[in-house]
């Protein structure tokens, strides 16, 4: 059912602390409450829910919880225990009093992820963009000049390796077969650990022929396992044949797979996960997904965060990528300055400039293409502050949303950081104003 959102009374509660009494008003985060459009989201997400049953959780307060989760790079569990302790968190999610229990449980933001989708993390993420123009941060004239970038979204799975994932390919048809009560001649859970043990030890101590053996043997315990469940799958059962597709056909798919095969198999619980090789010395391959990232040329505002699985080519990405900033922004921008990896675009609405361009470049533009490198501490904070480094959400749809969310933690960081130097700004001019002649000590 439709959340039904709080209102404010006048009428004070005799055996409550109202939060306006225990606060500061002046903390960025109650400035940054009040340059949110919170009435937007409720608009928007409320047709996502039915109209019987219980009702839903408040939608300011979920996407305040999400907002702050991203802000401070916390996990489910982290933002809602740290709501029930701080008071500025609950004045930011739209609440009145102070609050002693947790607000939800953790998995609800799942739930109300699953709910919003990618397009629904769209509009957190344009809110942040209005709350930015508001809060004086950027200028609609910086949308005009965009930098675009893209980058890997690693996903939080073991480095891949072969033995490995035979192994626990092997115990997950071994615990299905479990729980649907299908006898196994053997489970193979003795002899398969000690041969991942033994390849293991041989590979530290570069003996790479017996660690081919045992990791041979590993395939070969996962194969009898597989064809032995396979045999004995009932073919009229469909609620049992449910059970088992799709880490059967995983399964499959994973012991045919060779060397040299594109669209390999490098996780079971993450099967979207692609081998991206960046060309960097200290990690020459990530394994995620490529998101591109966009950025305004002067303030550092992500304005477009886009998800690209696949791994395409660049240039192919950049109309995506700007058609995005319109749509969050109502703006087309006119300049776009991009690396050498985006050669071969087609885009021809924006003038794009690429590394190394010499051709056509004046003094000012060369300016511009030297700044186009702010865009990789962007991606490092979006990464180190936020949550791009290691997504835990799952599935493709996962990616899309962690990616647009990071992005939205990135400008409400930048916000929150303004407002935050406004005060401090404010009371030093204060104190300058006030200080006598000849005190050169009072403002320190």
């Amino acid at each position: 059912m439709r959340p039904k959102e709080k209102v404010s009374t006048p009428q004070s509660d005799l055996f409550r602390l109202k939060l306006t009494n225990l606060i500061d008003l002046r903390h960025e985060l109650c400035r940054l409450a009040d340059q949110i459009h919170w009435q937007d989201l409720v608009d928007q997400f409320g047709v996502l829910y039915s109209e019987h049953g219980r009702p839903g959780v408040p939608i300011r307060l979920m996407a305040g919880l999400h907002y702050l989760k991203h802000t401070f790079g916390l996990s489910d569990e982290a933002v809602v225990k740290g709501w029930k302790e701080n008071p500025y968190w609950q004045y930011f999610c739209g609440e009145e009093y102070f609050q002693h229990q947790l607000p939800i449980n953790p998995s609800q933001m799942t739930r109300f992820r699953d709910r919003l989708g990618a397009g629904g993390c769209e509009q957190l993420f344009k809110l942040t963009i209005a709350a930015g123009l508001q809060a004086k941060v950027i200028k609609p004239s910086n949308f005009q000049q965009v930098t675009v970038d893209t980058t890997v979204q690693e996903k939080a799975i073991a480095f891949p390796t072969d033995t490995r994932l035979y192994h626990k390919a092997r115990i997950l048809l071994v615990r299905l077969a479990k729980r649907s009560k299908i006898p196994l001649r053997q489970s193979y859970l003795r002899k398969g650990k000690r041969a991942l043990f033994m390849q293991q030890r041989y590979a530290a101590a570069s003996q790479m022929r017996r660690a081919r053996r045992e990791q041979k043997r590993v395939k070969i315990y996962l194969g009898r396992v597989y064809r032995d469940i396979l045999r004995q799958l009932p073919p009229q059962s469909e609620s049992v044949n449910t059970q088992f597709a799709e880490a059967m056909a995983l399964v499959a798919r994973f012991l045919v797979q060779q060397r040299n095969d594109k669209n390999k198999l490098y996780s079971l619980h993450a099967p979207e996960v692609e081998c991206i090789a960046k060309g960097k010395a200290h990690k020459k391959y990530e394994f995620g997904v490529k998101v591109s990232l966009t950025a305004t040329q002067k303030k550092n505002f992500i304005v477009g965060a886009l998800s690209l699985p696949g791994n395409p080519y660049d240039g192919h990405t950049l109309g995506k990528a700007l058609h995005q900033v319109r749509k969050l922004t109502g703006t087309r921008p006119q300049q776009c300055f991009v690396d050498r990896g985006y050669r071969g675009h087609e885009v021809k609405n924006t003038r794009v400039y690429i590394a190394g361009q010499r051709r056509g470049i004046t003094p000012a533009l060369r300016r511009a293409l030297k700044r186009r490198n702010a865009i990789e501490p962007i991606i490092g904070h979006t990464k180190h502050d936020g949550l791009m480094g290691k997504n835990y959400l799952k599935g493709s749809a996962g990616d899309a949303m962690n990616a647009i969310l990071a992005a939205a933690g990135h400008n409400l960081r930048i916000i929150l950081r303004k407002l935050r130097l406004f005060w401090l700004n404010f009371f030093h001019w204060i104190l300058k104003a006030l200080r006598p002649e000849g005190a050169a000590g009072f403002a320190a």
